[in-house]
């Protein structure tokens, strides 16, 4: 009779599972063939899972091109100058961008060129959202003054309007910030340009009214009178010692022909008279004739008394002549020198020359001395005014020098537009692109044939696993 065997409850692990998981861990051998399906296997599934999505997105990922900008910031300053006549130098200076360590230009502008207002500007400029638009990837270069900006469009002439739209976005908006900060300095100062207006306008109003009232236009006219008054005095005292000179002159000359002035004047008069002339050579001719007879006759004989009688009405007739042309008395007349000739007569002419030129000095002095007393007390009158205008004088040119000044240091700043904003200059324009940015076809390929490389070389490290295990173990027993 045959009895049944029954199994044990737990059955032992088979020795084809044993090797199965020793040869998972392990690995075979490397001559073993058997393992190149699921190698192979592996490498076509590895291989997909790479290259699947690269495919995919090359295939479907839409074509982006980047357009290039750069720009440079000037590493000098500025400078302006304005040269006033008779008031002084306005100058302004605009210090380099990169003067100050605790603001950077380069980061003010980068923010810049991202800020809304920016965006916005050049999205309406192309009539699309700023959405649409993106953002510019802006770097900027160490140790260098460079700002690069990037845009992304989906055709290269998209990319470059893109980039265009931003950097005339960005210059309007420093022009707009450059202009706002010079109208907040012109209004800050145009208060006291004001001021400085009504001091000089003031004072003009009380110059001319006391011009007006004075009749003195400047202090220079006064100091002119003043001078012409020295001058005036100095002259006046020359003539005084002129008129000393010829009036000793005159009565060295009187005294010298014992006549004065007047009677040589007279007898002057009389001899310029042809009909007094005429009587005095009758006189004489009569005189001649009876001193004639009286040396041929004695004095009663009638031809003596007949030449006595002619030479006696000559003379009356001479001195009849010459009472009626001088109006002068018989006694008066007996002074005069009544028969001049030769030299006399020349004197006679000096001294009444001589007599006239001494008049003529002292009326010159005269008058002087009449011009000297007016001046001066019209100059009394003005030295009051003259003080009071050279005070106002200088007042007017302290007040119209810092007027000019103020409006001089408020239109040299304006030359000085790149104090806060400074230059900024395009290096490079935007450029267009020649090949899409992305999707990159080279890198994405480099990218799985890595993939694949590393995948391939996996595969080759677990063909060869056990090979290398065998080898650890037998170096660490050596080892020990």
């Amino acid at each position: 009779m045959t009895t049944a065997t029954h199994p044990p409850l737990t059955k032992p692990a088979s020795p084809d599972i044993k090797g199965r998981l020793k040869r998972a861990v392990m690995g075979g051998r490397l001559g073993d063939l058997g393992r190149l399906p699921r190698y192979f296997a592996f490498a076509l599934l590895g291989g997909a899972a790479i290259w699947g999505p690269i495919t995919g997105y090359l295939k479907t990922a839409p074509l982006t091109y980047k357009s290039s900008t750069s720009l440079i910031l000037p590493g000098s300053g500025a400078s302006a100058s304005m040269n006033l006549n008779g008031i002084g130098q306005a100058s302004s200076y605009a210090n380099s961008a990169f003067a100050s360590n605790a603001v950077s230009p380069t980061e003010t502008y980068k923010r810049l060129l991202s800020a809304d207002r920016i965006l916005d500007a050049a999205a309406g400029s192309l009539n699309i959202t700023r959405a649409e638009l993106g953002k510019p990837r802006v770097n900027l270069v160490d140790q260098t003054s460079l700002i690069h900006f990037e845009m992304s469009g989906g055709a290269p002439i998209e990319a470059q309007a893109r980039g265009d739209a931003i950097l005339e976005a960005f210059f309007t908006e420093l022009d707009a910030l450059r202009a706002d900060e010079q109208q907040t300095r012109e209004d800050s100062s145009l208060d006291a340009i004001n001021d400085y207006r009504a001091s000089v306008a003031g004072t003009r109003i009380e110059i001319e009214n006391l011009q007006s009232t004075t009749g003195l236009l400047s202090v220079a006219q006064y100091d002119a009178l003043l001078a012409q008054q020295t001058a005036l005095e100095a002259e006046i005292g020359n003539q005084q010692t002129i008129v000393r000179e010829k009036q000793a002159a005159v009565l060295a000359l009187e005294t010298s022909l014992g006549i004065t002035v007047s009677g040589a004047a007279t007898t002057l008069k009389l001899f310029a008279d042809d009909e007094y002339r005429q009587l005095i050579d009758q006189a004489a001719i009569q005189a001649a004739t009876l001193a004639d007879a009286s040396a041929q006759y004695g004095g009663n004989h009638p031809k003596v008394q007949e030449a006595r009688n002619a030479k006696t009405q000559a003379e009356n007739a001479a001195v009849m002549r010459a009472l009626t042309l001088t109006g002068l008395s018989m006694a008066q007349l007996v002074e005069l020198d009544i028969a001049p000739s030769g030299e006399r007569a020349s004197l006679l002419a000096e001294l009444v020359e001589r007599h006239a030129i001494y008049l003529g000095a002292a009326e010159q002095r005269d008058a002087m001395q009449a011009q000297l007393a007016t001046q001066s007390a019209r100059l009394d009158q003005m030295a009051a005014a003259a003080a009071q205008l050279q005070d106002l004088q200088r007042d007017f040119s302290v007040a119209e020098a810092i007027f000019a000044s103020a409006i001089a240091r408020a239109q040299s700043t304006k030359s000085d537009v790149y104090a806060s904003y400074p230059l900024v200059q395009v290096l490079e324009n935007p450029s267009l692109p020649d090949a899409p940015s992305s999707p990159n076809r080279k890198l994405a390929i480099a990218a799985g044939l890595a993939a694949t490389l590393m995948m391939l070389m996996g595969l080759v490290l677990g063909w060869t696993r056990s090979a290398i295990i065998q080898t650890l173990i037998k170096k660490t027993t050596r080892a020990s």
